[in-house]
């Protein structure tokens, strides 16, 4: 598989220059001067010795300041380094959910001992053929590698949620995690990743739909398939599903404001969109005579509450005769 050499346009807010005060140092600008120049220029400290313009700091998400802080780290290292774990997750632009982004993880290429400060993590690892690549100009672990490092410092459920978004978006197959976990088994923190590696399913798309499914089998109820297709009266493909169980005649449409965004026409609001998946929702259920279960967001951080109404729906009570 031939992975991209970048992820995202080159004029991304995460691919912004930053500026180093070694290299402002190295100019012939001292302290002072450079005190001037942030104000002047409108800078913000991304970390120590670190700068970004602040309209480009401001516009950053919380994953997005993530990947330039991996950035900082890589322009003052003076050991070599790749980006590891949760870090090069980042630079493949996978959803970071449920994961620590207060420390930037690297790995030495060299096999000396790593060390760990502030803000950073500094790995010692064995490197295997392959492991390596460059990404958005920056030197990165392979995202299968990626992955499972990650899921060491995770819990199963964010590891989860960047497997399938991994696996989705086809920066790696399930038998290169598989081949991949092989040398990582006795990985400090490995103990979950075979669970993740057994649930992963390319056909989720989103978090959401990660967090849904993994209620669904923490909670103990079947599990559902994945993007499962309702045809027409012709046979036609015409809906595709986030979950199924079609045994049991019920659908679930995870409700995400992402989701909307994304279904959005130009000079629509999102009411729009919302009025569009009801009815949408009402052919499904007229086409297949099964019932519908809406999920949303908030509801994830109770998975035991959202489990039982699900099962109500999925299980519910025969009335005696």
């Amino acid at each position: 598989m031939r992975l991209p050499a970048r992820t995202r346009p080159a004029d991304h807010p995460r691919n912004t220059p930053l500026t180093f005060r070694r290299d402002l140092i190295a100019q012939g600008l001292d302290d002072r001067a450079i005190a001037r120049l942030v104000k002047r220029e409108g800078l913000v400290k991304v970390r120590v010795g670190t700068y970004a313009p602040d309209t480009v700091w401001t516009s950053c998400d919380r994953e997005s300041r993530y990947v330039l802080r991996g950035h900082a780290v890589l322009g003052v290292t003076r050991t070599p380094v790749v980006l590891s774990h949760t870090s090069a997750l980042a630079e493949w632009d996978v959803p970071l959910w449920g994961f620590d982004l207060s420390t930037v993880h690297t790995t030495r290429t060299d096999g000396l001992s790593g060390r760990r400060g502030r803000d950073i993590n500094q790995h010692e690892g064995r490197l295997g053929p392959g492991d390596l690549c460059v990404v958005n100009h920056a030197p990165v672990m392979t995202p299968a590698r990626a992955v499972l490092e990650a899921a060491t410092l995770a819990g199963t459920e964010a590891a989860l949620c960047a497997a399938n978004d991994v696996l989705h978006r086809r920066l790696a197959t399930a038998e290169q995690l598989r081949t991949q976990y092989v040398g990582m088994e006795n990985w400090p923190g490995s103990i979950g990743i075979e669970l993740v590696l057994r649930l992963s399913d390319a056909r989720i798309e989103t978090v959401g739909e990660s967090r849904t499914f993994w209620c669904c089998f923490q909670q103990g109820l079947p599990c559902p398939v994945p993007q499962y297709e309702i045809r027409d009266e012709a046979g036609r493909v015409v809906w595709r599903l986030d979950f199924a169980w079609p045994h049991l005649g019920v659908f679930v449409e995870f409700d995400g404001l992402v989701k909307y965004e994304k279904l959005l026409r130009p000079g629509e609001r999102t009411s729009d969109v919302v009025i569009r998946e009801r009815d949408r929702e009402r052919e499904i259920c007229r086409l297949t005579g099964w019932r519908c279960i809406r999920v949303t967001w908030s509801e994830l951080a109770d998975p035991a509450r959202l489990a039982a109404r699900i099962r109500r729906e999925l299980f519910p009570r025969r009335i005696a005769c």
